[in-house]
């Protein structure tokens, strides 16, 4: 530990000694305490330590919503473990080949994905240990094992700059890439969006977003920095949403869509008192913010960010400038620049990018993808905006090396959509886009050319697609055509497709 560095678990022991008997952590019903939370945290990581766990050592999870969960993002900053969560959408496939880049020793998993965690560790040489959070198996340590030991972890030498978070994002030429996050960058992170936001002691948050995903993370731990409590679901369901905000004065939600739509939907003719709800930050329809300042006093923010900027690096409340993505934040600056990385004028449109404490790491074993990344000393996100005189953000496009749809929050490459699609020996050629989509705010749809004599239909070909990749990769809509439009030189042209086939 050196002189000027603050970890995640220095937070963590903070809490215990500031807000001892307040709530941290509210699951099922169960109410966890700071002291509690803290205790539970170093149980498990002497548990884990004499399992043979060292400082840098990977420990997978693939699980919904769970406060097993939350205990080992504690013991990983205890013992200087890396997380690497796993999106529990993927399919078998998608799982290895995470598994395979990280090379984890341990495999945590919900009982769900029981069969799923052993059929692919047969495989898999470097996993020494099966970890079931749910009952007593066959050949897997129960997790409530790993908590009976009595004993503390002698300090371990963490400093914020560790990494201690792999988040893969979307498939670049079809292969995930790990974006690697330091112990600093959620701490600052956290003081940024404390800051900006104005959190406090009092906030309480509730999870609708997943665990392994940057965005409940980001909120997660901001929400915990400052005192105040997390309340855990497995995964999102409207009407218990509804029930724990009341219940809970739940004062802050993150949401994709359809997440907001859906609860507003389930609030017409119903009781639920939501007064408490103060922040709502993530992307949706101006219609459905429009509609939740009528039900509750919420400011809705909205900003720009991915998972290698730590969550967002542009943020403001929507009613302060509708449809951009925020200004830039306390701890980050930002710049534009032309394909020849030369600053662009207020007003042009060029790639977003990002330097100070919230950047990454990098990529996980790719050093030629990071020297590219982080090429004259920024963070390239690959994304294009252009900067109004009064600094604010709007969002243009992305590059086309980084083709991406974002159905409902999660990152898709068309690439890797094509990839699948053109497994199906009656498809002839495809281009996948993104249209717009009042459901899910960016919806997949595949523009097809078939072969002679084929009769494939529509909803055979999403069904093939949904058989080989995660089914939130499935395009929801389809076209087929005589024809792609193509370039000079062959190739598919993408924006003509998009001008021709793209309308939402």
């Amino acid at each position: 530990m050196g002189l000027r560095d603050f970890t995640i678990y220095d937070l963590i022991a903070r809490n215990s000694r500031l807000f001892p008997n307040r709530d941290a952590w509210i699951f099922d019903q169960r109410r966890v305490s700071f002291i509690e939370f803290y205790h539970e945290i170093n149980k498990l990581a002497y548990g884990l330590k004499k399992l043979g766990l060292n400082k840098g050592d990977r420990l997978a999870v693939l699980s919904q919503n769970c406060y097993e969960f939350v205990l080992l993002y504690g013991a990983a900053a205890k013992a200087g473990a890396v997380m690497l969560p796993i999106n529990w959408r993927l399919t078998p496939q998608e799982v290895e080949y995470i598994l395979l880049d990280g090379r984890p020793r341990f495999f945590f998993f919900g009982q769900e994905y029981k069969d799923m965690a052993q059929e692919i560790s047969k495989k898999l040489n470097f996993i020494e240990r099966l970890v079931n959070f749910g009952g007593l198996s066959a050949g897997l340590t129960p997790f409530s094992s790993l908590l009976e030991e009595e004993g503390t972890l002698p300090d371990v030498d963490i400093l914020e700059n560790d990494p201690y978070l792999i988040i893969h994002t979307a498939a670049v030429a079809g292969k995930p890439r790990g974006a690697a996050l330091s112990q600093g960058n959620i701490i600052f992170s956290n003081m940024q969006h404390i800051a900006t936001v104005g959190l406090r002691e009092e906030d309480a948050y509730l999870h609708l977003l997943p665990l392994f995903h940057i965005a409940d993370l980001a909120l997660a731990f901001s929400i915990m920095h400052a005192g105040g409590k997390n309340v855990l679901m497995p995964k999102f369901a409207p009407e218990l949403a509804l029930q724990l905000i009341e219940k809970e004065k739940i004062t802050t939600i993150g949401e994709f869509p359809p997440m907001l739509g859906m609860l507003l939907e389930k609030l017409e003719g119903k009781n639920y008192d939501i007064s408490s709800l103060k922040h709502v930050a993530g992307i949706d329809h101006p219609a459905n913010i429009e509609k939740l300042k009528q039900k509750a006093k919420a400011e809705f923010w909205i900003g720009f960010g991915q998972s290698e900027t730590s969550g967002m690096v542009t943020l403001c409340p929507y009613t302060e400038k509708p449809g951009s993505a925020g200004k830039e934040g306390l701890l980050v600056k930002i710049k534009l620049v032309d394909e020849h990385d030369r600053e662009v004028e207020v007003g042009k449109p060029g790639e977003i990018c990002v330097r100070g404490p919230l950047v990454f790491l990098g990529y996980w074993n790719l050093e030629e993808d990071n020297r590219y990344t982080f090429r004259e000393g920024w963070h390239h996100t690959g994304d294009i905006g252009r900067l109004d005189e009064n600094g604010y953000l709007w969002y243009v496009k992305r590059k086309a090396e980084k083709e991406l749809i974002k159905p409902g929050g999660e990152n898709v490459y068309p690439a890797e959509v094509e990839k699948a699609i053109l497994e199906n020996p009656e498809v002839a050629d495809v281009s996948v886009i993104g249209v717009k989509d009042i459901e899910w705010g960016e919806a997949i749809k595949a523009v097809c050319v078939l072969k002679a004599g084929s009769s494939l239909t529509k909803q055979e070909l999403i069904d093939f697609v949904a058989a080989r990749i995660a089914r939130f990769k499935k395009p929801k809509y389809v076209e087929f055509v005589p024809a792609l439009p193509k370039t000079q030189d062959g190739s598919i042209d993408r924006e003509k497709v998009k001008a021709d086939y793209g309308k939402g």
